[in-house]
């Protein structure tokens, strides 16, 4: 009778509330609701799945996502595996022009039916963290991208520029913040020093972590995931390989969305003879990506600026050895000799001659690396650490009661 009245007085007990603002992917759900099913891929996002994935199966928490999207007709509600997920409507063109005002209004209109006892923001690319840091509610941001810093490089497209702009006045009123790599939180706090930032790291899925790897090394088969972009150092990865081309039998496959002026640039640079051995895949879904893991020999991942690449991370975790410029958190990631090698970051020259080492590498010529380095990485990306890290900062948050300062609107 006592341990039932234990239960009952368990049961009883109010759950922890918590709503998520993000641009999260129920695109890529396998069991969308009819009217959601011909939304338009975005970014699959898949850090926040994993996460979701874990905080779900807690009976004390209650989670509440909300995103907008200009593609529904009106707002939409829908509950998955205990998630209530809320769909907004929005009119196009007029977020980013607004600074997120329109944003806010909305969401702050939704979270007041929520009552959430605390808001979880990610991400500054469409808003998120602004809107947060202008309601009033106990919150956190995490940060996937730092824009200001990547508005450092010269060729950053207008909207990273505004986005990094906005970036620096929203971390003004922000209390506490969460990012991935040890880059990410020298960066933060060496440029706000009021906020409170937290290391939490963002585990890929783990499906990656089960990978049974066979690798093609007849020719050596590279794989590439990220956008094709300046900034992603695609560029640098395709005139390393021409230059390569005579000295090592290789195949590329760039997983990739298709930007067919950015394409035409880099054939334009290049030997026609190259692109007969790159194959071009696009919007694959994660147990596809990983299925191509399975197969590579090696990740080339050249990137000018990255905090914490989601491709980097699948790849160590999946025991592939990972050819990666020694930026931002990249070398939290990969250790060189042990699983993969690390160049200058924009450095050609640099990364020519790390894929030849790499291919001289009696372990990463044969798509092997350290057992031991490998064991190490999965425990320090795992889901389950991932859900932890984030469940105890909740806590933290909510013990501080800490508020920013509300905004009128």
């Amino acid at each position: 009778m006592k341990a039932k009245t234990e239960n009952a007085s368990s049961q009883a007990q109010p759950k922890l509330t918590v709503a998520w603002i993000s641009d999260f992917p129920l695109e890529w759900l396998p069991d969308l609701p009819e009217p959601l099913r011909l939304l338009p891929k975005q970014h699959p996002a898949t850090w926040e799945m994993v996460l979701l994935s874990e905080l779900e199966k807690n009976p004390a928490l209650q989670i509440h996502v909300l995103i907008l999207r200009k593609e529904i007709e009106k707002d939409f509600r829908f509950e998955r595996n205990g998630v209530v997920f809320h769909v907004l409507k929005v009119l196009p063109g007029l977020r980013a022009p607004s600074l997120f005002w329109l944003d806010t209004f909305l969401i702050n209109r939704a979270l007041k039916k929520i009552k959430p006892d605390l808001v979880h923001a990610w991400g500054m690319e469409k808003g998120a963290a602004t809107v947060a840091s202008r309601i009033n509610y106990p919150n956190i941001v995490t940060l996937q991208g730092l824009f200001s810093w990547l508005a450092e490089i010269s060729s950053a497209s207008r909207y990273v520029r505004f986005i990094g702009m906005l970036e620096r006045s929203t971390f003004k009123r922000v209390q506490i913040a969460t990012t991935e790599s040890k880059f990410g939180v020298c960066y933060l706090k060496s440029r706000y020093p009021q906020l409170d930032v937290v290391q939490a790291e963002h585990a890929p899925n783990l499906l990656f972590h089960k990978i049974e790897r066979q690798p093609r090394t007849i020719p050596i088969r590279f794989v590439y995931i990220g956008s094709l972009s300046y900034a992603k150092g695609t560029d640098l990865l395709i005139r390393a390989l021409n230059h390569l081309r005579t000295e090592i039998p290789f195949e590329l496959v760039l997983i990739s969305s298709t930007d067919q002026n950015y394409l035409q640039k880099l054939k334009e640079m290049t030997s026609h003879e190259i692109w007969s051995r790159i194959e071009i895949k696009t919007h694959l879904h994660p147990e596809q990506v990983a299925r191509e893991l399975s197969l590579a020999t090696m990740l080339v991942f050249p990137t000018r600026a990255d905090t914490s690449p989601n491709a980097v991370k699948e790849s160590v975790v999946a025991g592939v050895p990972v050819i990666g410029s020694g930026v931002g958190g990249i070398p939290d990631y990969v250790f060189p000799n042990l699983n993969g090698l690390l160049f200058e970051a924009g450095n050609l020259q640099a990364l020519t001659q790390a894929i030849r080492s790499a291919c001289e590498h009696p372990n990463f010529r044969k798509g092997l690396v350290n057992d031991e380095t490998l064991k190490r990485t999965r425990e320090y990306l795992s889901p389950k650490r991932m859900g932890e890290n984030f469940l105890s900062i909740y806590e933290t948050v909510l013990a501080k009661k800490t508020r920013p300062a509300r905004l009128s609107f």
